[in-house]
């Protein structure tokens, strides 16, 4: 059994994670999701906006809608597995994916109301972290242990993608936490040991770019303004203004591990542990950095049609800021 700590990676993000044989847990995890008394209170990872539309995902397989702007929440008719999701992208308003624990990856093209099942491994909990799909067929899922997977057929089959070694002759057993896209269609991955991989085409090949930092990094954003943004453990950040050959830490004094990276117009907006939010106006500005009263370890935050932050915690959909 593998433990992996506290953190704020998309899976488990906020509380301890253990890679599982197989079993009972492995069986239980492929049946079907309940249908919760207290959906809005269970342990949610992520969230995205699909349309007009608000989808988190987390715990035992949950995913929560709502048409309201986070105002209100209902559960999805249909989520085949009770495995915990990490992660949920949508390239529409109806066209979404979402993965997570045993390496499952589960698709909708009704806006998250049904969902099916594209891949799920029991034979071993390599759960994944992160999926981004830069089209309706394209796309890309990273997890444990270097755990990478491509699709060009829109999920109907995957294929591993086994990385290169870095040049300094390091270890490319390491754990992708976030993957994310620029403008101009590059891909990063936010991992370990201030390292982020950035591709430029489209997933075939990697280059390892060093931050200078020597921490997990657990979230990474494109700015409008071209540069590239990660953060992780103990509110580390370093951005990049040219697309990662060069790196810069942004000392903004907070010292709870940021979870995730959002760009809100020209704002950055990071949340995390402890009740972090924290702002940057604009490139070059001090960062507002603030700690909710409740010490909610946030998890995620999507913003609404106001340019107002939903945030989502460990412990459900969370109030205010």
């Amino acid at each position: 059994m593998m433990k992996m700590f506290i953190s704020g990676v998309a899976l488990f993000a906020a509380m301890t994670v253990f890679a599982q044989p197989k079993g009972t847990v492995a069986f239980w995890s492929t049946m079907p999701a309940h249908t919760w008394l207290a959906p809005t209170h269970m342990m949610l990872l992520d969230a995205a906006r699909a349309g007009k539309r608000v989808v988190a995902v987390g715990e035992h397989g949950i995913v929560l809608l709502s048409d309201d702007e986070g105002k209100t929440y209902r559960q999805a008719l249909t989520v085949p597995v009770s495995a915990a999701l990490s992660a949920v992208t949508f390239t529409d308003d109806r066209h979404g994916w979402a993965v997570g624990q045993w390496g499952v990856i589960l698709a909708t093209s009704d806006g998250g109301e049904t969902w099916s099942k594209q891949r799920l491994d029991t034979a071993v909990d390599q759960p994944l972290f992160s999926v981004h799909f830069m089209n309706d067929h394209d796309g890309i899922a990273v997890g444990l242990w270097s755990l990478m997977l491509r699709t060009h057929d829109g999920g109907k089959s995957w294929t591993k993608t086994t990385l290169a070694k870095p040049p300094d002759g390091g270890k490319t057993d390491r754990n992708l936490y976030h993957v994310f896209a620029d403008q101009k269609g590059a891909l990063y991955i936010s991992a370990e040991q201030g390292i982020v991989l950035k591709s430029t085409d489209g997933g075939t090949n990697w280059d390892y770019l060093a931050t200078g930092g020597n921490g997990s990094l657990w979230s990474g954003v494109a700015m409008p303004d071209g540069r590239i943004v990660v953060g992780g453990l103990l509110g580390s950040l370093f951005q990049s203004r040219d697309g990662g050959a060069n790196w810069e830490p942004l000392k903004s004094g907070a010292k709870s591990s940021i979870t995730n990276l959002v760009a809100n117009g020209k704002e950055l907006m990071a949340v995390g542990l402890d009740g972090l939010v924290m702002k940057q106006r604009e490139d070059g500005a001090p960062f507002d950095v603030a700690q909710r009263p409740d010490r909610a370890a946030v998890t995620v935050a999507v913003i609404d049609a106001d340019g107002k932050p939903i945030l989502f915690s460990k412990d459900g959909v969370l109030a205010g800021l």
